[in-house]
Formats: structure tokens, C-alpha cells, sequence
């Protein structure tokens, strides 16, 4: 571990750049933020860079300080050379002495433009897709593989993440996995029951309503119309449950259609893009994730931070932070049988209840933003030079 003066002297030197592809709403840009932000309270010199202009929906989230800078490379087209030449100037302005990329795109760029500058210094890059989806992004990871094998060390955020890449040749020279975290102050669910009550009642739910709360993008792998047929089923079987939809996206009329299909339609609520989905994920009941692929579910977190219990697929890093009996259930993916008795058995609000206040014990304890951050603190003065060598190896 570094004494103070080491800590002090590291952070004079240590500048850093964090690069997203962009800075829309997504689990790997918030990933980057939190990073972002905090080690700039820890006296680090910080600068955002994103590559696209694809909507500034979280660009109010970064918090860095006097010296950090924000940029957007404002590329056109899937590679830009004038965007690589102006990042490249970037780069020689700063001096950082380490980039974090999140994702392979992120980190072709910061790459190229980190060579084209004359400089040298670590890329790291930080990984949060655990399937390629369409031969498009499997064409694409043909590309990216030798940026990966270049960067100085891939951060994966859960172990099953890192076996599936790497049985596919996605490796690094060193390699660590460090699991997403969220701040458990800003997730706690302390607010008046009173406010709790005039949302539900805001949102047309009696107190006697089971909501099923799911917090994701509507995008066809967070899967949402199985948990329109689930509604359907739970109602069925005499469960009053109703679903409720935070976020927004390309799969909203596909999902209100399925609803009036099934005649759900009434209980199926859409909130859409919400600044703070604090207050919608504690009107809830339970939450619940059916995606066909994820990393390390963010929301997730966030949901079990506040004291929901979690109806998870048994995708990506699910089973590592989801005990189940003790802070939620997961279920096979795509099996919507699994799923509706998965959720039936949280509608027992003692039982809910209880695998709620065992969620936020288990994020405080195992998955929290400051050991985050003090994993990957460690890992950049590792590669800065400045703290102590723990090897990584490439076993799986």
C-alpha cells in the first residue's frame, strides 16, 4: 500500500483521460462518470473525451473540477480521422499519464490518437458487453482485438465476463476484474414513506398493487416484453401485479402493443427517461432485470442499494452478486415459466421485504462505489509506476 506521500505525489503527477464512445444513457457511461468524478475528488487532474454527438444525457453528471476538461470529438462515421488528428492534440496538450477506455471502440481511438501524439503512457481499457449480439459487432471485435492486446491491461467487471472474452483471444497483457459499484448514500432508501405513497398514488397503484420495477433502456436485449407476457401471467394466477417501466427508447411501441395484445395495457406504466430514478425504483416492490446479455448490471446495484430485492436472468456477472434466497432470484434466460414463479414468490411482501434489507447489506459489504475506486486507483498506480506490482496472469 502507498504511505500518504507517495498517495499526495501520485495524484500531483497523475493526470488522467476517461473516453467514452458517447455520453447518452448507458451503464458504461455512468461507469465512466463515477470514475471519473471521484478520482477527481481525490485531487486527481481529470478530462472526459467522448467521440460521438450522440446526445449529451448524462454530460450533467460530470463533476471534475477546475483543471478537468470535457470534450467531444463531434465524429462523423464510424472512424474520423479528423477527430484522431484533434484527440491526438488533445493528448499532447494534457500529458496524461494513463487513459481509461471504456469499450473496444473507446479504446481504438484512444490508441491511435495516444501514437499519433508521440506520447506513451498506460491505456487501460474497461469492459462492459459479455455477448456480441450480430454479426456486425462480430465482425467488429476482428478489428478490435489487437487494440486489446495493446492496451496496457483490461479491467473486466465480473469473472464470468473475463472467461467467455477470454476462451475469444480478448486479452491484454495484464488483466484484473473489478466489479461495478454504486454510492450507497446517494442509493438509500431514506426518504418519508409518505413520499412513496403519493408516487404509488400519482402512478394509479393501490396500496394492495404488486410493481415489478424494471430500470433500463427499452432496447431489445433488456428483453421487456417477457415481462409483459409475466404481468399477464402473475394476473392470472390472481397476483395484482403491474409493471413499471423506467426509461424510454426503440422498443416503447412494441411494448405497449404487446400490453393491449395481452390486455395488461392498464397495468403496464412507462416512465421514460428519468434524471433520478431514485423515487420510480422505491415505488416498486421488487426489481427485475430479464436481459439476454448483460456485463454487471448497474442498475441492478443501484435497485438492491435501495432495498429491492432482484428478479434477475442468470446472464453475465448475475450470479455474482445475486445470492439466491438472500437478496433476490435469478432465473434461466428467456424462460418465462422460471421467471413468473420467481416473481410470485416475491409477492409475499415479508419475503420481499426481507431479501430487500439483505440487497443493500450485500452492495454496502461487497459492492460499493469506494471499493470500486480503490481498486482501480490501485490499478493505475500500478501502471503508472507508483504503487505495488500484484501480476496478472491469463488463466481462466
Amino acid at each position: 500500500m502507498l504511505n500518504e506521500t507517495q498517495k499526495v505525489q501520485a495524484q500531483i503527477m497523475l493526470r488522467l483521460i476517461f473516453v467514452t464512445g458517447s455520453i447518452a444513457h448507458g451503464g458504461a457511461e455512468r461507469q465512466t462518470i463515477a470514475l471519473a468524478n471521484r478520482f477527481a475528488e481525490r485531487g486527481y487532474e481529470c478530462h472526459a473525451v467522448y467521440i460521438k454527438n450522440q446526445g449529451s444525457g448524462q454530460i450533467g453528471r460530470l463533476q471534475l473540477g477546475k483543471a478537468g476538461t470535457v470534450r467531444c470529438l463531434n465524429a462523423t462515421g464510424y472512424f474520423d480521422r479528423g477527430s484522431l488528428t484533434d484527440f491526438a492534440t488533445h493528448i499532447s496538450r494534457i500529458g496524461p499519464a494513463a487513459i481509461v477506455a471504456a469499450n473496444p471502440y473507446s479504446l481504438m481511438y484512444s490508441v491511435l490518437a495516444m501514437r499519433l501524439s508521440g506520447r506513451r503512457a498506460p491505456v487501460v481499457i474497461t469492459h462492459h458487453a459479455t455477448q456480441l449480439l450480430g454479426l456486425k459487432e462480430q465482425l467488429q471485435m476482428l478489428l478490435y482485438r489487437p487494440f486489446i492486446w495493446m492496451a496496457d491491461r483490461s479491467v473486466f467487471v465480473c469473472h464470468r465476463q473475463r472467461r467467455y472474452w477470454f476462451r475469444r483471444g480478448v486479452f491484454s497483457p495484464s488483466n484484473d476484474v473489478i466489479h461495478n459499484g454504486v454510492d450507497t448514500d446517494e442509493f438509500h432508501d431514506d426518504r418519508d414513506p409518505e413520499e412513496r405513497r403519493k408516487l404509488r398514488r400519482a402512478l394509479d397503484i393501490t396500496d394492495t398493487d404488486y410493481v415489478i420495477g424494471i430500470s433500463a433502456v427499452l432496447r431489445p436485449e433488456k428483453n421487456h416484453l417477457q415481462l409483459v407476457d409475466s404481468i399477464a401471467l402473475l394476473r392470472k394466477k390472481g397476483i395484482p401485479a403491474r409493471a413499471l417501466l423506467i426509461g424510454d427508447g426503440e422498443m416503447r411501441e412494441a411494448i405497449e402493443s404487446r400490453a393491449r395484445e395481452l390486455n395488461v395495457e392498464k397495468h403496464l406504466m412507462i416512465t421514460g427517461f428519468q434524471a433520478d430514478v431514485r423515487p420510480y425504483i422505491a415505488a416498486c416492490d421488487v426489481m427485475t432485470l430479464c436481459s439476454i446479455t448483460e456485463a454487471f448490471s448497474l442498475a441492478a446495484l443501484e435497485a438492491m442499494a435501495l432495498g429491492r430485492p432482484m428478479v434477475h436472468s442468470d446472464v453475465g456477472g448475475a450470479a455474482e452478486m445475486i445470492f439466491p434466497g438472500r437478496n433476490g432470484l435469478l432465473f434461466p434466460v428467456g424462460n418465462t415459466g422460471a421467471f413468473v414463479d420467481k416473481l410470485a414468490i416475491l409477492a409475499d411482501r415479508a419475503v420481499s421485504r426481507q431479501m430487500g434489507r439483505e440487497a443493500r447489506e450485500v452492495v454496502k459489504e461487497l459492492f460499493s462505489e469506494k471499493r470500486m475506486v480503490d481498486r482501480y486507483e490501485q490499478t493505475l498506480l500500478e501502471l503508472y509506476g507508483t504503487g505495488p506490482k500484484r501480476g496478472a496472469s491469463l488463466t481462466y
